[in-house]
Order: structure tokens, then sequence, then C-alpha cells
């Protein structure tokens, strides 16, 4: 399945990193200019990285048969939903938002933020498929208990993606963000 989607491998360009060394991810915190709207926006990423973990790990419950299908659909509708809702609320506000307000800031870092919109473009059509195969599952759970477990094995290989998309992601997201706010004290 990790095929059929184009999942970033490289880093963020060195060149994209250069404030990075000047303001170094276990620093952010005492920075002075590490204000609530950015401690807000990372409590973000990081609500997004577990709530795409517990869709898998509950897609893996349901296949290992330590959850009731009636269980894992009511569980699927709440966590995939409330994942693909705030992903393309958080990303459409990051690409029409934040992420001009960074390159008026620093135009340096507009190659970066362009990769970073790609992203959000290529996640988008995972999550549209993910969306696809877990409606399917909760139909599928009052009417065919059989199809409906096949269904979860996709939705099961589609929440992988998404957490490995967003690792990848994530990471890259807050290392060229947060130094550009830190360095121009933005977001006050």
């Amino acid at each position: 399945m990790l095929d059929t989607y184009t999942i970033r491998q490289d880093e963020m360009p060195q060149e994209m990193r250069f404030l990075l060394d000047q303001y170094p991810r276990d620093a952010w915190d005492a920075h002075p200019g590490f204000k609530e709207k950015t401690r807000h926006w990372l409590g973000a990423h990081q609500m997004f990285r577990r709530v795409s973990e517990r869709v898998r790990l509950d897609a893996e419950s349901l296949l290992n048969k330590d959850m009731a299908l009636d269980d894992y659909a009511r569980r699927l509708s709440y966590y995939g939903g409330n994942l693909v809702g705030n992903l393309h609320g958080h990303h459409g506000w990051e690409d029409h938002s934040y992420f001009p307000e960074l390159s008026a800031a620093d135009p340096r870092f507009d190659a970066g933020l362009e990769v970073l919109e790609k992203d959000h473009a290529d996640l988008d059509r995972v999550l549209d498929d993910f969306t696809r195969q877990a409606n399917r599952v909760i139909k599928l759970a009052h009417l065919d208990e059989t199809q409906a477990r096949e269904e979860a094995a996709s939705v099961h290989r589609t929440s992988a993606v998404i957490e490995a998309f967003l690792s990848r992601h994530l990471g890259d997201e807050e290392e060229l963000a947060v130094p550009i706010i830190l360095h121009h004290r933005l977001r006050g």
C-alpha cells in the first residue's frame, strides 16, 4: 500500500534547515519567543500523531479479533472522522494563513513551504481513500461482517500510510516553521 502513495522520503533540503542549527528543537520551549500559539500548533501535531496511531491500533485489534465489529465501527467513525476533519482544517489554515505569514517574514524558506504544501495535497489523496474505506467498513458492519473485516484490512493499511506520512511531514514542518517563528518573533 505504501507504494501506491507518494510519501516524501527525503528530509527537508539542508538550505531550508539552517535556522534549525541556531534554534534546535530541544531549546524551543525555553526560548522567549516560544509563545502559546506555537505550543497550540505543536499540540495539534501531537494530537494528529496520537489519533492516527489510535486508528491503526483499533484496526489491528479488530483484525486480531480483540475488538467487536460494532465497537470498531463506532470508534472508527469517531477517531477516523476526527483525524480526517481536523487534518483537512489544519492544513487548509496552514496553506492559506500560516505559511503565507512565514513566507512574508522570511521568503528564503519559500521552497521549503512549497514542499510542505505539496505534502498536504498528497496527504489529501490518502485521506480521501481512507474516508471511502472507513465509510464502507461502517456500512458493512451492519450488513456483512466478513466483508467489513476485509475492508478493515484496507483501513489498517491506509492508516499505516497516514502515520508514516505524518511522521515525515509533521517533523519537517515543525523544524522549518518553529525556527522562523523564533528568529522573527512571530505569533506573539
